[in-house]
């Protein structure tokens, strides 16, 4: 049986993983097979992580991360979990109990394959909501984000675009506003907001925002991997419109990645694990931490932050089985 399976990378699981192996837990991380290193791999330059003080790019960031966790022993595993169980679920004569241990699920050449494991901690994020236009794979990271705190410094005195009508995205505008952007528009599919009524006001008053009803973008285009505008459609009256502009924030919602889970842990209504202040989970010996779990600062500083506290609470917990 293994101390502890990591599902999961980016920020939070690679510093997981650096913690658990230098407890010498030998930790076995799952990075999955789509978005190894999380979302700083869609991300250039990272200029508000500490210590790296000319900036870092976000894929550089990340394979920093997993050589250290290398460095100390971590095993590396290319495999998407699909499932978890406690070891006993299948034996109905006896009740789950997490001290016994769990067994997660992958598929190994078109077969599924199990290991066990007496601690799980979970990395696995949450996916940022995107267009899913055909033209938007050609600027992503390079023209089109969804973090305004991560990049919004690069778009100083120019013009951008915020896509959404809830209050991220009017935090989003308005965060863009007192940083120097020129002009922004947030474009909405309604002729109203979603956003709370102070957050609204904000938006409406702020000189430099301009609202954009009952619209979606139809079509990013520029030159070579350079954002240069984007084709507005009216959603009423399917008017086309080009606006020239520098940069487009979507702010339309994340996505926890937690589908896998099969109802072993509580979640809240937007589907995120509940977690209490030491990233403990409802059920003992399994912890989350990044934005799994953190619907409200999504940086890697605190993800890497969480991440140690659940390496930290994962060692606290083996101990105590002994």
């Amino acid at each position: 049986m293994e101390n502890v399976i990591i599902i999961g990378s980016g920020p939070a699981g690679y510093t997981a993983a650096i913690y658990t192996a230098r407890a010498n837990l030998k930790p076995i991380m799952f990075e999955g097979t789509l978005e190894k290193g999380g979302q700083l791999m869609l991300t250039t330059e990272v200029e508000n992580y500490p210590g790296f003080p000319e900036g870092v790019q976000g894929p550089d960031l990340m394979d920093k991360f997993r050589k250290q966790a290398e460095r100390f022993g971590t095993k590396f595993v290319n495999k998407l979990i699909h499932k978890i169980e406690f070891i006993d679920v299948n034996n109905k004569n006896t009740k789950p109990d997490s001290k016994k241990g769990f067994k997660v699920f992958y598929k190994e050449k078109g077969k599924e394959v199990s290991l066990e494991t007496k601690a799980i901690i979970l990395s696995t994020g949450a996916s940022a909501n995107w267009t899913n236009l055909p033209s938007e794979k050609d600027f992503k990271g390079k023209g089109i984000t969804t973090c305004a705190t991560c990049d919004g410094f690069f778009f100083k005195d120019k013009d951008v675009i915020v896509v959404g009508g809830g209050d991220s995205a009017c935090e989003e505008a308005s965060f863009l506003s007192r940083i120097g952007i020129k002009s922004i528009k947030i474009v909405h599919r309604r002729d109203e907001l979603r956003a709370s009524k102070i957050m609204q006001d904000r938006v409406k008053k702020d000189p430099k925002i301009e609202l954009v009803w009952d619209s979606a973008i139809e079509e990013f285009y520029g030159t070579g991997d350079k954002l240069e505008g984007v084709k507005l459609k009216n959603l009423k009256t399917n008017q086309i419109t080009e606006v020239k502009i520098d940069g487009v924030f979507l702010a339309i919602g994340h996505t926890p990645n937690t589908k896998f889970l099969n109802g072993i842990l509580d979640l809240d209504e937007k589907g995120y694990i509940k977690t209490d202040a030491r990233t403990r989970t409802n059920v003992d010996g399994i912890y989350a931490c990044g934005d799994v779990q953190d619907i409200r600062y999504r940086q890697a500083i605190t993800a890497a932050g969480s991440g140690c506290q659940s390496a930290m609470e994962t060692e606290k917990y083996l101990e105590s089985l002994e």
